[in-house]
């Protein structure tokens, strides 16, 4: 599957364009939407870069979620978790309980399992607590 508009406006929304590298709230560079490897402090970007970053760091996502999910996904399903690797990473939804309930067919206990991913750099962030509740919103759609 590939992510489908509600999906990548999500992203969009959650991530926000930042041309200047800043520091997230995990104190990791970024740029972009979200784009996190290889950028250091000083690196800047145009829109059209940024565009292209997102692009392949969505494709990254979507190839994460076609690889480790094995149950049938709706297109609100694939975009919300595409969104969830995209900022989490796919490390942490290979060895989530949310990708394990959901390939044991429990949907409904995957979707209450968006809300356990709301913590940056030990503590629980807003952004990171609408941004679950998107997912899940989205994922229960």
């Amino acid at each position: 599957m590939k992510i489908g508009i509600n999906g990548l406006n999500l992203i969009k929304e959650f991530e926000g364009l930042r041309l200047q590298a800043y520091k997230c709230p995990s104190d990791i560079w970024t740029i972009g939407y979200g784009h996190t490897a290889g950028i250091g402090p000083d690196d800047v970007i145009t829109e059209a870069q940024a565009i292209s970053l997102l692009c392949q760091d969505v494709a990254a996502s979507e190839r994460a979620v076609n690889q480790y999910t094995h149950v049938l996904l709706t297109q609100n399903q694939f975009d919300a978790l595409v969104s969830f690797v995209f900022n989490l990473g796919v490390g942490s939804f290979r060895t989530s309980t949310l990708l394990k309930k959901l390939n044991a067919g429990d949907y409904d206990g995957a979707a209450r399992e968006f809300g356990r991913w709301i913590h940056a750099g030990g503590k629980a962030l807003p952004g990171l607590v609408r941004r679950r509740e998107a997912e899940r919103a989205l994922f229960l759609k």
